[in-house]
């Protein structure tokens, strides 16, 4: 997603959060809402840009646990959200918690302020300004907003509830041969001896969840490989494996490249837009995690395969980064290196072959004797 705006009713230069909020609100807001809602406000009064996977990165969330937060938060009409007309998320209007007029019981809560629809490059200039008041409330300033009747549970927005764990439950657990397995692997993963909490996501992942052995593996390694070792962000993950229906690391996989931003990048450097095949991510994983390239040399590898290629772009590309690791080629100014030495090499080639050429000649012995004694008899 692009970058956000996020607009207040009444900006001020500091971040302060209302009594309000406090009072009304924090109670009935989970961490991951709590966490989101409070950013926003700093990231407001501080005039600065954000995107919602920025806000997934801060906090090791998921972006469809950020863009749930964020939906929770209008829903209880401290928030808007703004779309453009594909339905992209692009700004953020932060509702003025000391508004003269409460909202309604049960109807939603119009915004103070009318917002006019940007186009994206009026956003990108103007995301560090903060929209103005163009409207204010006729009622008396005693008044203030009063959460709605029946605010939105979270159970209702994820149906896995995450119970409390017994000492005996831990035990045993701990005890199976299977899972204590597991658990020493999931250790090595991790680098350290799993906590209390720690054992209780795992539990919760493989009972609620009913992810197999196999699949928490799968998770972890994940997780791990993304420089992710937070159980927080790998439950995210695992919940939404869970609401995607996937059961075994191989849907798994299939469910990751929908997500995995590197393998579409790749994709659209080579000239494709269509979903990658097994084969092409196999290919796509080689360059990143068994060869270990960074994106700025894969896209060179690819930009040069698109300019002589019109078939097997794969292959030809996987020739080109393969060469390139076998002269320690780790970033994109090491290629033109590569490309020197590659040249040097070749024109020596070229002098031996020539050299080898004339003296592979067949030359002609001759028995300078029998010819004299030939020449002479006659």
């Amino acid at each position: 997603m692009g970058r956000l705006t996020i607009y207040k009713d009444n900006y001020a230069d500091a971040t302060a959060v209302s009594n309000i909020f406090i009072d009304e609100y924090m109670k009935d807001a989970n961490d991951a809402q709590l966490k989101i809602y409070l950013y926003l406000i700093r990231m407001m009064n501080a005039n600065l840009s954000i995107s919602v996977s920025d806000i997934a990165d801060k906090f090791n969330h998921t972006e469809k646990d950020v863009l749930r937060a964020l939906k929770y938060w209008e829903k209880n009409h401290l928030l808007a959200l703004e779309y453009d007309d594909l339905k992209n998320l692009i700004g953020i209007h932060l509702l003025d918690l000391n508004r003269s007029k409460a909202a309604p019981e049960n109807k939603p809560f119009a915004p103070v302020v009318t917002l006019v629809k940007p186009a994206a490059a009026e956003i990108a200039a103007a995301k560090a300004v903060p929209l103005q008041t163009v409207a204010e409330s006729a009622a008396t300033e005693t008044e203030t907003l009063k959460p709605s009747a029946q605010p939105m549970a979270c159970e209702a927005e994820n149906p896995y509830e995450k119970p409390a764990y017994t000492a005996d439950q831990l035990r045993a657990f701990k005890s199976n041969e299977e899972t204590s397995q597991l658990i020493f692997v999931v250790e090595q993963y991790i680098g350290k001896q799993l906590s209390k909490t720690d054992m209780e996501t795992i539990i919760f992942i493989s009972t609620v969840l009913n992810f197999s052995v196999d699949l928490i593996d799968h998770l972890v390694q994940y997780c791990v490989e993304r420089g992710k070792k937070s159980f927080n962000y790998i439950e995210k993950v695992a919940l939404s494996w869970a609401e995607a229906g996937v059961t075994t690391p191989e849907q798994a996989e299939q469910h990751a490249y929908k997500y995995d931003k590197i393998v579409y990048d790749i994709m659209r450097a080579l000239g494709k837009s269509s979903t990658p095949t097994s084969k092409e991510v196999q290919y796509i994983n080689r360059w990143t995690k068994e060869l270990g390239f960074e994106m700025d040399v894969i896209a060179v590898a690819c930009e040069r395969t698109v300019m002589s290629t019109d078939k097997h772009r794969f292959e030809y590309t996987d020739s080109i980064l393969n060469s390139w690791y076998q002269a320690n080629v780790h970033h994109a100014s090491d290629i033109v290196k590569a490309d020197e030495n590659f040249k040097r090499s070749k024109t020596t080639q070229s002098r031996t072959a020539a050299a080898n050429k004339f003296n592979q000649f067949k030359q002609n012995s001759y028995d300078f004797d029998a010819l004299e004694k030939e020449l002479l008899s006659n």
